[in-house]
């Protein structure tokens, strides 16, 4: 049996494409993202430090998370707590050729890793009813 953990991240595998909202002051921002690594449990994704969305979630870390496959889709929401230290996120740009492009003592940028906590995933149909949901 695939459990909570497990059955959201495949399922944002195969959307291959997921979607994270955050609030700047009082207005939505959503923006594609690309990252995340299913470890120990815990569904990890990874923002740049220099991004306004880093900066947005330091200020308000209630995030919504969203993807879709087919006519199934996922609302994963809660409070992101990010790695107290880049350790974690160092081992990954290290094995990943595109992210130590972007993620190196040149740029200056590092790759903050965050997870969620006190969140609900809801995978959903397309009427909205409820399919499964876990709550982290």
């Amino acid at each position: 049996m695939v459990e909570g953990p497990q059955k959201i991240d495949d399922f944002i595998n195969d959307a291959e494409v997921f979607y994270l909202a955050t609030v700047d002051g009082d207005k939505p921002k959503v923006r594609p993202l690309g990252f995340h690594l299913l470890k120990d449990g815990k569904i990890y994704f990874g923002i740049g430090n220099q991004k306004e969305v880093c900066k947005q979630l330091t200020a308000n870390p209630n995030v919504e998370i969203s993807a879709v496959v087919g006519t199934d889709f996922l609302r994963y929401y809660g409070k992101a707590v990010f790695e107290e230290t880049y350790e974690f996120a160092d081992s990954i740009v290290a094995g990943n050729e595109f992210l130590q492009g972007i993620y190196n003592d040149e740029t200056g940028f590092k790759l903050a890793i965050f997870h969620l906590e006190d969140a609900t995933a809801e995978l959903r149909d397309i009427t909205g009813a409820i399919m499964e949901s876990y709550n982290f």
